[in-house]
């Protein structure tokens, strides 16, 4: 079976939710036969995920069945939803039982609170290494989704498990959203090692979510930028969470002072900081930094995981030997996924990224081989011929004023996002200082809520 959980200790607890469901590594063995005999294999099937049980136990199953499941949120706008479901017409859905009004399907199955539902759809041709479907980074409906392959998800759960050492006595803290690619390697490496998966569907702002995590004991917390900024604002560091062991940061760059606070924290209380990289193309993880060096390499992701190789290239596509040059971010491994999707047909399409992914990122290596992102390559404006991160805006205006903040634009004017109006009269004259250009060349706008998707990260497309 997947992960091998039917040779897990059976009577562990494989997962727990904050809704009252726990499953044990048998439970969720026999689970997968139940599947296995209801279901025929390479079927394709929308799963409409929450942070529980039932959405856990769907994923495992299916994907051990050989079915191809696309991951979407369950509270995916309802439009975008059956836009992509007429796209790719799925032959199944699994969705939890509330939403039963919102589809005419026939329920095949019932069970941990969900439905497994057939639709009028049949089987569709699909590559045979095909093994799972994700949305882009980003998205939140987009057609374009990232395809998987037999392999990515496993190889990333063990090296990962391995470079964190972790054992069957851990309880990992899953509050991203399973359907998002760092979520799920939550569970995916909790899994392997036969540790116990503690789904979190209240938000870190809620007592409800740290009473959850202090009756369960949880051992481990992984976290988007966002997250840590959350934390920060709510005292975590003078929290009492004896258990607590191991903090783990991925999904965006941090900024530095959090960073810093994070990693002299997690030294001065024998805990372990993590800052990780990865993208959904890669399975997730692709670069750690080491606990030991998370005080001395503030801001870096570090370096490859065992199995894969990072490299930088420039313009030209060529490899960048230097260090303290920028490039381009590559990486190669065996976790790199297949390529993307953008209707039916290219379900049945090969490996196209032939085990190389160029990340968009634009990074340095220092002289230990640490890897510092400094921005996207697509987040750049050219403004009065200088050409100016939208990235690094962002960071110079949080840093500064300790404020959320977002930054677009065309090559004509800067717009600048903020919660508040606190610094409004301050911050363009600083962009205008450290960027060199002309006041006149911003325009700031105070919203109510910086929008975000269900990875944490900004949807500068709402913002547009």
């Amino acid at each position: 079976m997947l992960f091998d959980i039917d040779l897990k200790p059976q009577d562990t607890l494989a997962a727990v939710d904050d809704r009252g469901n726990s499953v044990t590594y048998r439970q969720l063995s026999d689970f997968c036969k139940t599947i296995s005999a209801i279901m025929p294999e390479r079927e394709l099937i929308f799963s409409l995920c929450e942070n529980s049980v039932g959405s856990l136990m769907g994923y495992i199953s299916f994907y051990n069945n050989k079915d191809v499941m696309l991951l979407l949120g369950a509270s995916i706008d309802k439009e975008l939803l059956f836009r992509l479901i007429s796209l790719y017409k799925p032959s199944y859905l699994w969705f939890p039982e509330k939403l039963s009004e919102e589809f005419q399907v026939r329920i095949i199955h019932k069970q941990y609170g969900y439905l497994l539902c057939k639709t009028n759809y049949v089987a569709c041709q699909m590559h045979p290494s095909l093994a799972l479907l994700l949305t882009t980074s980003g998205s939140t409906g987009s057609p374009k989704l990232v395809r998987h392959k037999y392999g990515n998800i496993e190889v990333n759960a063990k090296t990962v498990a391995e470079v964190f050492e972790w054992t069957t006595d851990e309880k990992a803290i899953c509050e991203l959203p399973i359907q998002y690619s760092m979520g799920l390697n939550v569970v995916n490496s909790h899994l392997y090692s036969g540790g116990t998966v503690l789904l979190v569907s209240n938000s870190i702002t809620s007592p409800a979510f740290w009473r959850f995590i202090k009756e369960n004991k949880g051992t481990s917390f992984t976290g988007v930028p966002i997250s840590y900024e959350i934390l920060m604002k709510l005292r975590f560091t003078q929290m009492d969470l004896p258990y607590l062991k191991t903090l783990a940061e991925g999904g965006g760059k941090l900024i530095d002072s959090v960073f810093s606070a994070i990693a002299k924290y997690a030294e001065m209380h024998d805990k372990r900081f993590f800052a990780t990289f990865g993208t959904t193309e890669t399975s997730a993880r692709m670069a750690y930094l080491p606990p030991e060096m998370a005080t001395s390499k503030c801001g870096s992701i570090g370096h490859a995981i065992p199995g894969g190789e990072m490299f930088l290239v420039d313009e030209n596509g060529n490899s960048i030997e230097n260090n303290n040059f920028t490039g381009e971010l590559c990486y190669r491994g065996p976790n790199v996924t297949m390529g993307y999707a953008e209707c039916l047909e290219d379900l049945l399409l090969g490996d196209e990224f032939c085990g190389e992914y160029r990340t968009g990122d634009i990074a340095y290596r220092d002289a230990d081989g640490c890897y510092f992102i400094v921005g996207r390559m697509k987040r750049f404006l050219k403004l009065y011929g200088l050409r100016i991160s939208l990235d690094e805006c962002e960071r110079l205006i949080t840093e500064k004023y300790h404020i959320e903040c977002a930054c677009t634009g065309d090559d004509k004017r800067m717009e600048i996002y903020v919660v508040n109006n606190d610094f409004i009269t301050e911050i363009i004259p600083y962009l205008s200082l450290k960027t060199k250009l002309i006041p006149s060349i911003f325009n700031i706008n105070v919203i109510e809520k910086i929008p975000r998707n269900d990875s944490g990260k900004i949807d500068y497309t709402t913002l547009k």
